[in-house]
């Protein structure tokens, strides 16, 4: 096998598949990158039998061939080379790398030994926006679980039927759901996809082109997307199990309303929230329906104390609640409407905040419980 290529271009490629690559993978082969060097182009593949992702790169091929290199070295080296023509250079398993007055030779393991990617081929494709995608991971994705002991919540629950699609994230503290009623769909869709795949999805639509195609099964996902370079995927396997009924979470009535401006909000919360963050991460909120105006505190007894007050519409009686900082903010940032409605019961039922305009997004924030 013999090629040249852009160093940028295969830069960026590797920084993109070196995310995926397991640290700790169970086979060696999975620690390397698939390298296929067909016709005008190298694919450049990584899969650790859960999460794959395929990309690849204009190049010039001299002599076809495939070979697998250590992902994460191959990354380290190429990262640094000097944005110029790589040559890359392959008899069996050694490979010789010249770029510029560098010259790097390194041991890969043979393609066979590389396990091969699900296609899905043969199942219907979902042809979806880009920008229908991004909106509804950058509603929910951020309120997912992190905590792996709780795997089916570590997921984005993805809900299609001829209502419309639906995204819906939830760690048991909070829950984000982004609605898209104008994607109507023949069949049902109820799967939960892992929030790393979806991560990873996100960072390569954001400088893809207009549409994606996904592929289902009882097991996996497929994602599609064509570039100038050719086709690019990500494939990754459904988690298993029920994904909760969070439509039982939220509240069919509301005695307390709020309206008031998203960024001027955000901003005060931003600022409490230096304080909150070296003592307990809580912000309070005080709800003054007389004076219509929300204030906002934080102290932490070392360093000193905060306060913010907004104007704000707000119906109901008044009411002082507290939340974890960091999920109010997250909240605040994934939404683009300039006005924001809260509505809420008590200091201790859950507080639901929806953008007034812009795309139809719910999230709801559960309370912290303070004493004092």
């Amino acid at each position: 096998m013999k090629l040249v290529c852009r160093q940028d271009e295969l830069s960026t490629k590797l920084s993109l598949l070196s995310r995926v690559v397991p640290a700790n993978p169970t086979h060696p082969v999975l620690a390397n990158v698939l390298l296929v060097a067909e016709g005008h182009s190298l694919a450049l593949s990584v899969f650790d039998l859960n999460l794959g992702m395929q990309v690849s790169i204009p190049a010039e091929i001299e002599t076809p061939g495939t070979l697998t290199l250590p992902a994460r070295f191959l990354n380290e080296i190429v990262s640094r080379l000097p944005n110029s023509d790589i040559t890359l250079e392959a008899e069996e398993t050694s490979v010789t790398l010249h770029c510029g007055s560098g010259r790097y030779q390194m041991q890969g393991l043979s393609a066979d030994e590389f396990p091969e990617l699900p296609t899905l081929s043969d199942v219907e494709p979902l042809a979806l926006s880009v920008e229908l995608v991004l909106q509804g991971l950058q509603s929910t994705l951020f309120s997912a679980s992190t905590d792996e002991s709780k795997q089916i919540l570590t997921g984005l629950h993805l809900k299609g039927a001829d209502t419309g699609l639906e995204f819906a994230a939830t760690d048991g503290h909070r829950l984000a759901i982004a609605q898209f009623p104008e994607s109507q769909l023949e069949n049902p869709l109820s799967v939960t996809i892992p929030a790393k795949a979806l991560r990873e999805l996100e960072r390569m639509l954001s400088r893809s082109p207009a549409e994606v195609v996904c592929r289902f099964d009882t097991a996996q996902v497929a994602f599609e997307m064509t570039t100038e370079q050719g086709q690019e995927r990500v494939l990754c396997r459904l988690l298993e199990g029920q994904y909760p009924n969070y439509g039982q979470l939220m509240p069919n009535t509301f005695s307390r309303q709020i309206t008031l401006d998203r960024q001027q909000f955000l901003s005060g919360v931003e600022r409490i929230a230096v304080l909150s963050a070296r003592k307990n991460n809580i912000i309070r909120m005080k709800i003054d329906p007389e004076q219509q105006q929300l204030d906002l505190s934080a102290e932490a007894p070392e360093f000193g104390s905060g306060e913010e007050s907004l104007c704000a519409q707000i119906s109901g009686d008044p009411l002082e609640i507290a939340f974890n900082v960091k999920y109010l903010s997250e909240g605040l940032k994934a939404m683009d409407s300039q006005d924001i409605q809260i509505q809420l019961n008590a200091e201790t039922t859950p507080a639901v905040l929806s953008p007034l305009s812009g795309r139809k997004s719910t999230y709801l924030i559960m309370p912290i419980q303070i004493r004092g």
